[in-house]
């Protein structure tokens, strides 16, 4: 094993819409789920990641939810705030890997203009090789073509490849081109699924 891929939110840096919006909806959790679920959804939020522009994304749902929206532009001018901090541990992890000197890459979707934004606020970003951002190639996760990619980008070899993901759908996605998938659930859950590929770490 040579080559580490890490997914970056929700393994690397924490992010959830209801860091912002449970500021925004205050008490009212059935009202702020109702938004996510069925205004700002979950697949509509993926559309960005896959490269739709944000000034189309909040003209379609302000089209379906006029009523909304002043909430639905703060999805993308409040969206900083969807993203708290970095999880420590699994930054440890990281920091040990490299101290290993294994090449390590990043593969994440994430819409291309807010990508920037992590850039900025997180220096770990910059240990990586590369990172290749869904948005940036208009393919994501669980997309067979965006494995490929970083597969023949980077020249990797796909079985001496871990890939890091907290999406089991994407981990079976990897797995399928012959990536050594781990499923993330927490940082020291991920030592043990890297000893189990042959990386020992404290």
């Amino acid at each position: 094993m040579n080559t580490i891929i890490f997914d970056l939110g929700n393994v690397l840096i924490r992010w959830d819409p209801r860091f912002l919006y449970r500021k925004i909806f205050g008490s009212d959790e059935a009202a702020m789920e109702h938004f996510l679920s069925e205004v700002c959804s979950p697949a509509w939020n993926e559309q960005q990641d896959r490269g739709r522009p944000w000034q189309d994304a909040i003209a379609e749902a302000v089209g379906r939810h006029p009523q909304h929206e002043a909430h639905i532009r703060a999805y993308f001018d409040r969206w900083s705030e969807m993203i708290p901090g970095e999880m420590t541990e699994t930054v440890a992890v990281l920091a040990q890997l490299r101290e290993r000197n294994f090449r390590l890459l990043a593969l994440t979707n994430w819409s291309a203009e807010t990508f920037h934004i992590a850039e900025a606020r997180f220096p770990f970003l910059q240990w990586f090789e590369g990172i290749v951002v869904s948005g940036r190639e208009r393919l994501m996760k669980p997309e067979p073509a965006i494995f490929r990619l970083i597969i023949e980008r980077y020249q990797l070899q796909p079985a001496a490849t871990a890939f890091i993901d907290d999406s089991a759908r994407n981990v079976e996605a990897a797995r399928r081109e012959g990536l050594q998938g781990i499923h993330f659930v927490n940082a020291e859950d991920l030592v043990a699924r890297l000893r189990d590929v042959g990386i020992m770490l404290a």
